[in-house]
């Protein structure tokens, strides 16, 4: 494996190089900036580049667009953990990125040099994603030219972020009313997903109208980064999209995203969904964990649900599914031409959790359909 190193700091790159080459990594790149990197990408092209955020001449959210315009290659981010420094890495992982490495403001060495950083974890992942299948609007999206003799300029890259609706919650305590449930017909659709996700589900809302029923959404991330997450796909979205916060309600044209580092569960109080959101143990090794959320929306949804497990790696959410498909729920996973990482899907489709295995362009058809979607759309259009 070869890896490229971009970032302005001489301490980073070196301390970088030294983690990874003691991994058996090979650095064969470093580079301060991406106009310096170019070239030498050009003369010996790696199979993952290490990128920084923040750089004087070319930042790395412009960058990274026209590298996944030009000669797609899986890219880990590296940036400081603050709320600008989420809500960048956010718009990275949309332009393309594989995955991120956070760097906090204070004891940057201490960081750098100690084995639970995460960077050879994050760039291991990246070499075996297959960035061929990220969505196809990543190109679309960026504003180079795919020309090789187009000079690198800086582009200003920021995304503005929507604000939220007020909240439809559940007021404190109605929880305990669970055991005289009513009978409901409402449905919830549940989504799980992990490396090459953000992307992944961008494309999927994108073509949801606001009558979809609710939706519940795990996808793998750290505290600080579900906020933002949430909250470029409101802004770029017709649906309403949150963070869930505990008693939230599940209605239609919402969707509640799990927060880093909490567990979130579907409830049902009377004829209503709501989401209860608390901490709790890794499961299979993630917090928020998608297995966690499946098979409390088997016990409260049954066949009123949807379940779709996306691009990721590992197997959490491939059990949860296939209780989802036992207590007669409608199961898709997304197939491996379209996966960035053929992991979850793959698990869930071995155990038969999976009813249906479709590319990325037929999940939302195929959700609109199974909700009458289109039908209503079109008695509307009449």
């Amino acid at each position: 494996m070869r890896v490229a190193i971009i970032d302005d700091s001489a301490i980073v790159r070196k301390h970088l190089s030294q983690v990874l080459e003691a991994a058996g990594i090979q650095v064969t790149i470093t580079a301060s900036d991406p106009l310096f990197a170019w070239p030498k990408l050009e003369a010996n092209w790696p199979d993952v580049i290490v990128l920084d955020v923040e750089m004087p001449r070319m930042d790395g959210i412009s960058f990274l667009k026209r590298l996944m315009a030009e000669h797609p290659t899986p890219v880990v981010m590296c940036s400081t953990l603050t709320e600008a420094g989420c809500e960048t890495t956010m718009q990275a992982l949309a332009a393309g990125a594989i995955g991120f490495v956070t760097k906090p403001k204070l004891g940057l060495r201490d960081f750098l040099e100690g084995p639970g950083n995460g960077l050879v974890g994050a760039v291991r992942a990246a070499a075996r994603a297959n960035v061929h299948a990220l969505p196809s609007q990543i190109a679309a999206q960026s504003n180079l030219s795919s020309g090789a003799s187009q000079p690198m300029t800086r582009v200003n890259s920021a995304v503005p972020l929507g604000a939220s609706a007020p909240r439809d919650r559940l007021a404190p305590g109605a929880l305990a009313s669970t055991s005289a449930m009513s009978e409901t017909t409402d449905r919830v659709i549940a989504f799980g997903s992990s490396t090459g996700g953000v992307q992944t589900i961008e494309t999927v809302l994108r073509q949801l109208p606001r009558t979809t029923p609710g939706i519940v959404l795990v996808q793998h991330m750290p505290e600080r980064f579900t906020h933002p997450f949430a909250s470029r796909l409101n802004s770029i979205t017709e649906l309403e999209v949150l963070e869930a916060k505990d008693g939230d309600r599940v209605i239609n044209g919402r969707v509640l995203v799990a927060p880093g580092g909490r567990h979130m569960q579907l409830k049902r109080s009377g004829a209503q969904y709501v989401v209860e959101v608390r901490d709790g143990p890794l499961v299979n090794h993630h917090k928020p964990s998608v297995d966690v959320l499946f098979k409390s929306v088997a016990h409260c949804a049954g066949r009123n649900a949807i379940g779709v497990i996306f691009t990721g790696m590992g197997d959490d959410g491939a059990r949860g599914l296939l209780e989802m498909r036992k207590s007669g729920a409608a199961t898709l996973a997304q197939d491996e031409a379209s996966c960035v990482v053929y992991g979850m899907p793959k698990a869930a489709a071995e155990l038969g959790a999976a009813q249906q295995v479709l590319p990325l362009s037929d999940i939302a058809p195929t959700l609109l359909r199974l909700n009458g979607v289109v039908a209503g759309l079109n008695r509307q259009a009449d």
